[in-house]
């Protein structure tokens, strides 16, 4: 048995986090067990610290199983997945890594509505196939500039989505529980309420319980014919089923997706649509993103061990 402290990998991290952990901690790489019962017993001593990923967390069982746990640390911003009640009560601070993914998810977000908008699979396979020299042009899409954008969440990162879309001479409006003070973009307590008065409809609000199925039937069945659909923020959010409907009919225009209910194993009808962009939840996925984000992860990690203040504590 290793001297060093004991650290449950819930999820895959890149090899230049796995290689920093590893010179402090002694890893159980708690993804790619085959029998997990049994490493949560042999990680149960000597554990002192969980890092989870947004989409996959950490529930109230597994912080009993390592009952030395001192941190649970996200690597991610959404910690909807982790029970944060479990871990009040288990005296277990909890931290994400917000901040450095804002620009990189709020860049996704554009290229989603650009991407879609303007129909880029189809045209790199029109060239690809022989399409252009056979057929000539590819059929006319729709611009993205100048329409109405509305944001649901406006938070840091549908935040600087709107900043983004100013440059593309967007009128912003934004639906959120109340409005934002200093804020004048159109507010719109509701998705529903928005959705009637936009063509591009952008969800970045946080995953959790209290969003959702917040872009619900409701807010889908108001939207305007065509409208351009794109979603950066959790599966969750959205009602997938009305989704599904309303593409099936052919009332949304064109849609870009990063998040999806039962990830990885999406709902196959999405890959039947021409008019979807479909992306495997990557809009931080970058190289200069992905080490910031385990930086500030394992910042938090190092904090918590030396007894010091967590960076970012959010339970």
């Amino acid at each position: 048995m290793s001297d060093k402290p004991g650290l449950l990998l819930v999820g895959e991290l890149p090899e230049w986090d796995v290689a920093a952990l590893e010179q402090d901690f002694h890893l159980f790489h708690y993804w790619r067990a085959a029998d997990k019962a049994a490493m949560l017993a042999d990680a149960r001593d000597s554990t002192v610290a969980i890092v989870t990923k947004g989409e996959i967390g950490a529930d109230a069982a597994l912080m009993d199983a390592l009952p030395l746990t001192k941190i649970i640390a996200c690597y991610g911003v959404g910690v909807d997945a982790i029970d944060l009640d479990a871990a009040r009560a288990r005296g277990i601070p909890v931290t994400n890594t917000p901040d450095v993914l804002t620009e990189e998810v709020a860049d996704f977000a554009i290229l989603l509505m650009l991407g879609a908008a303007r129909r880029v699979r189809h045209g790199d396979a029109w060239v690809r196939s022989g399409d252009w020299a056979r057929l000539g042009p590819m059929p006319l899409n729709t611009r993205v500039s100048g329409k109405r954008l509305g944001i649901v969440g406006l938070g840091r990162i549908g935040s600087a989505i709107a900043r983004r879309a100013e440059g593309f001479g967007m009128p912003i409006s934004y639906s959120a529980r109340a409005r934002k003070e200093g804020v004048a973009h159109d507010w719109y307590p509701t998705p529903a309420a928005m959705a009637p008065h936009v063509d591009v409809f952008c969800i970045a609000a946080a995953g959790g319980a209290g969003t959702r199925g917040l872009v619900d039937r409701a807010a889908i069945e108001a939207l305007n014919p065509g409208v351009i659909f794109v979603n950066v923020s959790r599966g969750t959010v959205v009602d997938e089923a009305a989704l599904l409907d309303a593409l099936r009919a052919g009332r949304i225009g064109a849609a870009g997706l990063d998040v999806f209910l039962n990830e990885p194993n999406i709902d196959p009808e999405f890959l039947t649509f021409p008019n979807v962009l479909l992306q495997p939840h990557a809009a931080s996925g970058s190289f200069e993103t992905r080490k910031d984000m385990g930086r500030l992860m394992r910042d938090n990690v190092a904090a918590a061990m030396a007894g010091r203040p967590l960076p970012t504590r959010i339970a």
